[in-house]
């Protein structure tokens, strides 16, 4: 073949097996998916078999009442009673809580448990009735909906006006919601009560699991939630005004009222308990699909099936950087590299990120990485140690892919600034490629056939009859 033609064909060999590698990082993209998603499953199924995650809402007075009218059609008398609920909302509303949360392992996934303290006290304003022929009134009561009632801990009571009366089960009528899913407590209230202002309190204990979340239903609402777990995310239609974290937990604050969070719009109409229910009352099936919420998440924020798709991410530059110092020690050493053992290097790049996955599931990310990085880069090494015929260069190799991995654990953890050192390190590479090109005639090295050196060299011998290449 024609020499002039020799380093065009590299160039698109090389280019070729870069295409080619992606493959495997794709398909090591794909086993990273499936066991983030066994993972996902894994946390359902002990969901579904103890108490999942948790959001309150309340407490509110319902009023049921069966409304009756009358109307003429075809000149017959058509009687149609409707069971609707009014509801009161808290012109207060104070919960204090404290979490313990404790990591649960289902084999090597885990989740986060916890059990929680809840105190809630507040205020009722005084409500006045005024009595209609067509309406009658059911007995009144207070709720508290809780989104898995499997959670309860022991039986509650609440303090109305310094008396004590039992919680029971259940939120009696289902005008909150169309879903089945929202259960709660209730507790019966007078009329004689109502027509005064009401304080109250009560406490509740909890369990959950990964998250918590109150609804400010109070005109005035302030929640204060500790926990002992060092990584909160903090979720919801307002964060915190208060916050403070540390390695042995996290305290923080939340206010809000009704001219910020406008919940009061979303019980302004009475529900109708019928075949038609007032589906948009609490957003149909999901309370969380539209009420505001404070909420806290005591999940692990970034896990390693996250971070390994990050790492995946990078893999075409990292392919891309080694190949290209390959070609260049070539261009500069004239040394015979053949495209299968590009692709046995290449290999090894990506069997990089499988050995990450399969460590970090049982000793974590970091020393997972560490463990990865040492193992490939030096497997790497010993085998250019017969391809180069020179250790020295191979340990020079070896300490180049270990920067590189180095680099790339930065990236992977400085989220705010991964762009900027992404870019510095992509500076620096070309750089340091451009120097060492500097003096290369391309033109004369296009005569070169490459792909039909006689004899490979050794370093130093070449490094004594080629000036030039240095």
């Amino acid at each position: 073949m024609n020499s002039r033609y020799s380093l065009l064909i590299k160039i698109v060999t090389l280019f070729v097996l870069v295409i080619v590698m992606l493959i495997p990082t794709r398909l090591i993209m794909g086993i990273v998916d499936d066991r983030f998603y066994y993972q996902n499953e894994v946390i359902e199924s002990v969901s579904r078999s103890s108490s999942g995650e948790q959001t309150i809402v309340g407490p509110i007075i319902a009023i049921p009442y069966i409304e009756t009218n009358i109307y003429y059609e075809d000149s017959k008398q058509i009687i149609k009673r409707t069971r609707n609920i009014h509801y009161i909302l808290p012109k207060t509303l104070d919960v204090k809580a404290k979490v313990d949360v404790a990591p649960r392992y289902i084999g090597i996934y885990q989740t986060q448990n916890y059990q929680s303290d809840l105190e809630f006290k507040g205020t009722f304003e005084a409500t006045s009735f005024v009595h209609e022929e067509n309406i009658e009134l059911d007995e009144p009561y207070a709720v508290v909906l809780i989104s898995d009632t499997r959670g309860i801990m022991q039986i509650p009571v609440m303090n109305i006006d310094q008396k004590t009366i039992n919680f029971e089960p259940g939120i009696k009528e289902n005008g909150f919601t169309t879903s089945s899913q929202l259960g709660g407590i209730h507790v019966p209230i007078s009329f004689k009560q109502l027509e005064n202002s009401l304080s109250y309190n009560f406490s509740l204990k909890l369990q959950g699991m990964n998250r918590l979340a109150i609804v400010p239903v109070g005109q005035s609402t302030q929640y204060q939630l500790d926990a002992n777990w060092p990584h909160p995310n903090f979720l919801g239609f307002s964060l915190p005004t208060k916050r403070q974290i540390n390695e042995k937990g996290f305290s923080a604050e939340w206010q809000s009222t009704w001219y910020a969070n406008n919940i009061n719009s979303l019980f302004a109409e009475d529900s109708q308990i019928s075949e038609e229910r007032y589906k948009n009352k609490v957003c149909g099936s999901y309370v969380d699909s539209c009420m505001p919420m404070f909420k806290a998440s005591f999940i692990e924020p970034v896990d390693q099936y996250q971070l390994t798709k990050r790492a995946i991410k990078y893999d075409i530059l990292f392919t891309v950087l080694i190949f290209v110092s390959f070609f260049i020690f070539e261009i500069l050493k004239q040394i015979k590299i053949h495209p299968v053992q590009y692709l046995l290097v290449g290999m090894a790049l990506a069997i990089f990120y499988l050995l990450l996955l399969a460590a970090s599931e049982h000793i974590g990310f970091t020393l997972a990485y560490i463990i990865g990085a040492l193992a490939c880069s030096i497997l790497i090494g010993f085998y250019l140690s017969a391809v180069l015929k020179s250790i020295k260069w191979s340990c020079g190799f070896t300490v180049f892919l270990l920067t590189l991995y180095a680099c790339l654990y930065i990236v992977m953890n400085s989220e705010g600034n991964s762009l900027l050192f992404g870019t510095t390190l992509l500076f620096l590479v070309l750089s340091g490629i451009m120097i060492l090109t500097r003096h290369i005639d391309w033109y004369s090295v296009a005569k070169i056939d490459l792909n039909n050196i006689d004899k490979v060299t050794p370093i130093n011998e070449q490094s004594n009859t080629n000036p030039e290449s240095n």
